[in-house]
């Protein structure tokens, strides 16, 4: 089974369509969003494309493929109108040997971890708009950064998860 793993959409329906279309390219069976999914918070400038009610119409057409968690911009509101789950802190999947724990990152995060991250697992999140991927007391960090307002001169990224191994790549233009 293969994932796709992005964060920080912003309410951005560019971003949603190229994210939605890369679910083919990329062959993958499932999306996993790391939060931030409609509205820009009071800390970011608009994205180029905001459009929340579009990017509503582009993920529920493939709410049966998504697995999020709720960042620190959804809200209630935001369950009535997706029709896939939106509000929970974390995720655990386990894929090939590995255990991956998913989370916005504005609660749990590299300075905030739960008891339940041991060495080997891989701790994903977004939040930051900055990519990352280093390995640190034997836990790997990785974080896809924001498709629609990259910080930092981050490009707009995305990670895979096949058969156990973590991938972070660039979108390409």
């Amino acid at each position: 089974m293969k994932f796709l793993v992005v964060s920080d959409i912003h309410g951005d329906s560019y971003w949603a369509e190229r994210v939605a279309g890369l679910m083919h390219k990329e062959q993958a069976d499932h999306l996993v969003i790391l939060g931030d999914i409609l509205y820009h918070g009071p800390r970011n400038d608009l994205p180029s494309h905001y459009e929340p009610k579009k990017v509503i119409e582009i993920l529920n057409n493939i709410s049966d493929r998504i697995l999020a968690v709720r960042g620190n911009c959804e809200a209630e509101v935001d369950q009535m109108v997706l029709k896939f789950p939106v509000m929970a802190d974390y995720i655990y999947l386990v894929s090939g040997q590995t255990t991956f724990f998913f989370t916005h990152g504005h609660i749990y995060n590299e300075d905030s971890l739960p008891a339940l991250i041991t060495e080997g697992t891989v701790f994903v999140s977004g939040h930051t708009h900055v990519t990352k991927d280093v390995i640190k007391n034997g836990i790997r960090f990785m974080n896809p950064g924001s498709p629609s307002i990259p910080k930092e001169g981050c490009k707009p990224s995305y990670i895979t998860i096949e058969d156990g191994k973590a991938e972070l790549k660039e979108f390409d233009n």
